[in-house]
């Protein structure tokens, strides 16, 4: 879950590989799994579909215990609001989504209005954004 990633777990990120036009998205779901590799595009598990990913640079160490190598992946779940607008998370996110529009290599980025679904801010506003109601 984002709130649980923390900077040293993400500190080795030199890349995010995006899979999809990500300012088409209001928020992913973003978690640390454990991959065998450093780069390339991870093996996807999990219903919906994966959105991007992240790749470590030279200095990142595998775990001890299983040799593999934590990194983030970004993904969607089918009822979530890029599919079903006015579905469960019309005005909400997941626990473990951020906007990825603040996302970074090394920066775990964070919940906006736009990915909580709330109303547009005044700045947003000004600049002409409009969000899914």
């Amino acid at each position: 879950m984002s709130s649980l990633i923390t900077e040293d777990e993400i500190g080795h990120e030199t890349e995010l590989v995006w899979l999809e036009d990500i300012d088409n998205l209001d928020y992913v779901r973003q978690s640390l799994d454990r991959l065998p590799t450093r780069k390339g595009r991870p093996a996807y598990h999990r219903d919906g579909r994966m959105v991007g990913y992240a790749i470590l640079g030279p200095n990142a160490k595998p775990s001890r215990a299983s040799g593999t190598f934590r990194r983030r992946v970004f993904w969607l779940l089918p009822h979530d609001r890029d599919v079903e607008p006015v579905g469960l998370y019309a005005r909400s996110a997941p626990a473990e989504a951020v906007d990825p529009r603040t996302l970074a290599p090394r920066v775990k980025g964070y919940k906006t209005e736009r990915s909580e679904g709330g109303p547009p801010s005044r700045a947003m506003q000004e600049l002409g954004i409009t969000l899914p109601l």
